[in-house]
């Protein structure tokens, strides 16, 4: 597609758009097509989006949109004034998408491994994902992948971060795909994308989303001990405990692949013993799932996340999740170490950020509490 009267300007930057996670400049052979669908999405979602103001002074917005917005406005307030969060353009203007999802993720692993395949881009560095504007695309890639003998996972993103580069061009818009989420869920993922602005390590998955998660945590904690309504509080701690333990069943899970995988070398010539170890922890991850699930009291709509999750998880599904929690621990021990207050912690990260990765995964598994710290 052709796009005339662009400034120099804006080439510039949707060429570097175009090498961050979220796209890129990968393989010689699909790169200018992959090129120019994110430059086209990424244009798409910005020219949807209009300040929060004028949305909320529109005559035909919706009241509950209005209210949403208007809370949105608050919680931007709030990550700047009470969490040292970044203050510039980014969530500030509000998007209607007309979809489901911002962009569709590509994530991918070995039969055997819990190894994210990786794509590398020269701004962020090697990512465990590939993200799409369209889900065909997205499953398109997922097929040429499979083919290859990797099991993969598509899953819609609902926001995603451009490491505020775009902030000239008005930032990452608030979007229809997360800005009707409960109050407590919809914070943290505002506070999560914002520390992505904060702190951000190329080629390091685990480190980047591990902080984010540790910042959204803490984040929203405080903004409902001093925000929120009751109700809103309630829901939210419904909603974390099922997290909090489905979080504990997907890493005893993990672990237990991990131990089978580390046989493989072992087992080189018996993959039928290997595949039927692995299918038996998948088996006893979906039963035990099965009876948490029925110890929950939730709404089918609460559930529905979690059920499409396990009806597809794989070694890609398993390798993903690690991203969002491996450090969280280590995060949440330099917070307190820290005082608890943010910017002596974003200063401590940045530190973290600027190391060898050898040296800071290091440091991140000294930090994490408990067995698992030890070397």
């Amino acid at each position: 597609m052709f796009l005339p009267l662009l400034s120099k300007r804006l080439h510039l930057a949707l060429a570097l758009l175009a090498c961050l996670g979220l796209t890129g400049c990968a393989h010689p052979s699909d790169a200018l097509a992959y090129y120019w669908q994110s430059v086209r999405g990424h244009l798409q979602m910005m020219q949807a989006a209009a300040p929060l103001d004028d949305w909320i002074a529109q005559d035909n917005t919706p009241e509950a949109l209005r209210a949403r917005l208007q809370l949105a406005q608050r919680a931007r307030d709030f990550a700047v004034t009470e969490l040292g969060l970044p203050d510039n353009e980014s969530y500030r203007r509000y998007a209607d998408l007309q979809r489901p999802a911002a962009v569709w993720n590509v994530v991918a692993a070995p039969p055997f491994a819990l190894q994210l395949h990786t794509w590398c881009f020269p701004v962020t560095g090697c990512i465990g994902y590939r993200g799409y504007f369209t889900e065909a695309a997205a499953q398109a890639e997922a097929a040429r992948l499979a083919a290859q003998g990797l099991e993969v996972e598509v899953y819609g993103v609902p926001a995603y971060s451009t490491l505020g580069y775009m902030n000239w061009m008005g930032g990452d818009p608030l979007l229809n795909t997360f800005i009707g989420w409960p109050e407590g869920e919809f914070v943290r993922l505002l506070f999560h994308e914002l520390a992505h602005q904060v702190v951000y390590a190329p080629g390091d998955t685990l480190f980047n989303e591990s902080f984010a998660t540790a910042v959204d945590r803490l984040a929203s904690a405080q903004w409902l001990a001093t925000q929120a309504s009751e109700p809103a509080r309630q829901a939210f701690a419904a909603s974390e405990e099922r997290r909090r333990s489905f979080r504990a069943l997907t890493r005893a899970t993990r672990a237990r692949l991990s131990e089978i995988y580390e046989q493989k070398e072992a087992l080189a010539h018996d993959h039928q013993a290997l595949a039927a170890m692995k299918d038996e922890a998948m088996s006893t991850f979906r039963k035990d799932y099965a009876a948490l699930r029925s110890a929950w009291h939730a709404t089918p709509a609460q559930l529905a996340g979690y059920d499409r999750w396990v009806a597809k998880a794989n070694n890609a599904s398993f390798a993903a999740q690690a991203a969002y929690d491996e450090w969280v621990p280590a995060f949440e021990a330099l917070f307190d170490q820290s005082g608890r207050r943010w910017q002596p912690f974003y200063d401590e990260v940045r530190k973290l950020a600027a190391l060898p990765r050898q040296e800071r995964t290091d440091r991140l598994r000294a930090l994490r509490p408990g067995p698992a710290s030890a070397p």
